[in-house]
């Protein structure tokens, strides 16, 4: 087996995916993440000089007034000027790097990357992650984001890897709470992508969002100059899942929080 094949069991490896659980969750409520964002752990100056390069080049027409449509700008830029590939556990300057002029980079890579030039671009942000619940291998979860829109005093969620956005009947545009309250009671969710041409399968917005095993996390405490540097010091040497063992014996690593389920349910 070689190093690279070895390295990618590790990462995948059903032990690590839910020990990573029992460690970072804690049950929450709506009420205590009404007001969570990416901004309260993150300044400006803690973003890598290249993404404000780049936020150069995706307004270099003009910024949109409105915080909708300058979400949906970065996001359209980002699908229209990245390829994914394999997961990248890069410092965050070198994820967009590679995302923009290499291959590579999965869902979570491009939410955390989103997270970033939300920030820098003024906008509040946070990024959630989802899993099954009880645990099924098969299913190994989806990364998204959540911008709040000061025009319609909300969160919105906003999934920049599909460059999309869901919506009730009446065509507003749903958080990510909302969404799942809506799907578990059996009422109508439509969904689609801004970007032109982009098909988007039934079958995997089910997947990721509309099965009812599905349960949605939000990720806190995620500083960026903090996992910046550590993987910048010891990613040649150490596996991923050593590094983040290592932040979070220093007491800075991120954790989850759900609002919705209990998540002890993942191990059931």
């Amino acid at each position: 087996m070689s190093l690279k094949k070895i390295r990618w069991t590790l990462k995948r490896h059903p032990f690590l995916y839910l020990t990573r659980f029992r460690l970072l969750s804690k049950n929450s409520d709506a009420a205590s993440i009404a007001t969570v964002a990416y901004n309260d752990w993150n300044r400006k100056g803690d973003i890598p000089n290249f993404f404000n390069d780049i936020n150069i080049e995706i307004f270099k027409k003009g910024k949109p007034e409105t915080a909708l449509e300058l979400a949906k700008c970065i996001s359209l830029w980002l699908c229209e000027h990245t390829k994914v590939g394999p997961g990248l556990s890069k410092p965050s300057d070198k994820a967009l790097e590679t995302m923009l002029y290499g291959n590579g980079g999965v869902c979570s890579d491009m939410a955390q990357i989103f997270n970033n030039f939300c920030l820098i671009n003024d906008l509040q942000v946070r990024e959630w992650g989802t899993t099954s619940a009880p645990f099924n291998r098969a299913n190994g979860g989806h990364s998204f984001n959540e911008v709040y829109i000061k025009e319609l005093d909300k969160w919105v969620l906003i999934d920049p890897s599909w460059g999309m956005l869901f919506y009730n009947e009446n065509g507003s545009p749903l958080s990510v709470l909302e969404l799942y309250n809506l799907s578990r009671s059996g009422k109508k969710i439509n969904y689609k992508s801004f970007i032109p041409n982009k098909v988007i399968k039934h079958e995997q917005v089910t997947k990721n969002y509309l099965n009812p095993d599905i349960t949605p996390f939000l990720i806190c405490k995620y500083r960026n100059k903090t996992y910046d540097r550590y993987l910048k010091w010891a990613r040649p040497y150490l596996p991923v899942f050593v590094i983040h063992f290592i932040v979070y014996l220093s007491g800075r690593s991120y954790f989850y929080q759900f609002p919705i389920d209990n998540y002890k349910r993942i191990f059931s």
